[in-house]
């Protein structure tokens, strides 16, 4: 079967927020896509206290100097679609008070009718943690606990209470609920953070960044699930950041999805071969416009569709 599509909503600094991103919603719901996804950067540090992915040297890229708030983009995209599933990819979770997110979250899933994916993770960036963190980046990790924690008490049913070390609530009705519970995505990209994945989430978020790094992450995802005793189905939503060109990008160091729409559906085809059965494809850094972005995204999922992924 094809796999499943989804898109990156504009959220840079070259759109109009305010009506770009209906725009892009409506557009992209009605070409086919199934889902369509936020990501979170609060702030671009000048000088930054390291480098892009906590890489030393490695600038942060210019698209970041302006990022919409995820979730007033996800209200945005809810209100102008219909049908398509409403996803974060990722919230960064310690930059959140956890009760607070929760709610939001529960409030965006009943407003739209049972599509949002809350994909979480912890971050990277001090700079960040610095300027709007609950916690010291070295608990990032027991501030994603927490969260989840936290989720499935305000998520489920009344009374709710919980005491955390960030957060109490005393035995009390929270409302409204989500319209169905919301699948949890989580990374996988320690040991620990396998295990939190496996035991916790519904679904795993990985990059992809090459046919075999993603076929060998899948496949040690698949043996910690196995070896953890889980049942249920662990779903995949892997994130594509493309770098589009009208032109074909020539030579063997061409990255992956990188150039023109042909080798990017040709890259997206090899990547499917994985089993992995869902795509999000981020499109937004490489448009000028949001009419740009449309028929890109239009293009892609017709060019798609036609070879068969």
């Amino acid at each position: 079967m094809p796999v499943e599509l989804g898109l990156g909503l504009p959220q840079m600094k070259q759109y109009d927020i305010g009506r770009d991103v209906a725009t892009v919603a409506r557009a992209a719901e009605e070409a086919g896509y199934a889902s369509l996804w936020v990501f979170e950067r609060v702030l671009f540090p000048e000088p930054a206290t390291q480098g892009l992915y906590g890489i030393p040297g490695l600038p942060w890229p210019d698209h970041y100097r302006s990022v919409a708030d995820p979730l007033v983009t996800l209200t945005l995209a809810a209100a102008a679609t219909e049908r398509a599933r409403l996803g974060t990819s990722v919230l960064v979770a310690p930059l959140h008070v956890p009760f607070q997110l929760a709610r939001s979250l529960a409030s965006l899933d009943a407003a739209s009718g049972g599509r949002v994916v809350a994909g979480l993770g912890t971050g990277w960036s001090l700079d960040e943690y610095a300027a709007a963190a609950v916690a010291p980046f070295e608990k990032r990790g027991a501030v994603l606990d927490e969260l989840l924690d936290v989720c499935a008490a305000v998520w489920g049913p009344d009374p709710v209470s919980y005491e955390g070390e960030l957060t109490t609530i005393a035995p009390s009705e929270v409302g409204p609920k989500p319209a169905r519970p919301i699948p949890v995505y989580l990374p996988a990209n320690s040991p620990r953070a396998t295990r939190r994945l496996v035991e916790r989430a519904d679904g795993w978020m990985p990059v992809a960044m090459g046919v075999a790094q993603l076929a060998e992450q899948w496949e040690k995802v698949r043996e910690a699930a196995d070896a953890s005793g889980r049942e249920r189905p662990l779903a995949v939503c892997a994130r594509v950041n493309v770098q589009h060109s009208a032109k074909p990008h020539e030579g063997e160091g061409r990255r992956p999805f990188q150039g023109s729409v042909a080798q990017i559906v040709e890259d997206l085809a090899a990547h499917a071969e994985t089993g992995v059965p869902e795509f999000l494809l981020d499109l937004q850094t490489t448009a000028r416009d949001a009419a740009e972005l449309s028929d890109i995204a239009a293009e892609v999922y017709v060019a798609a569709r036609a070879a068969g992924v």
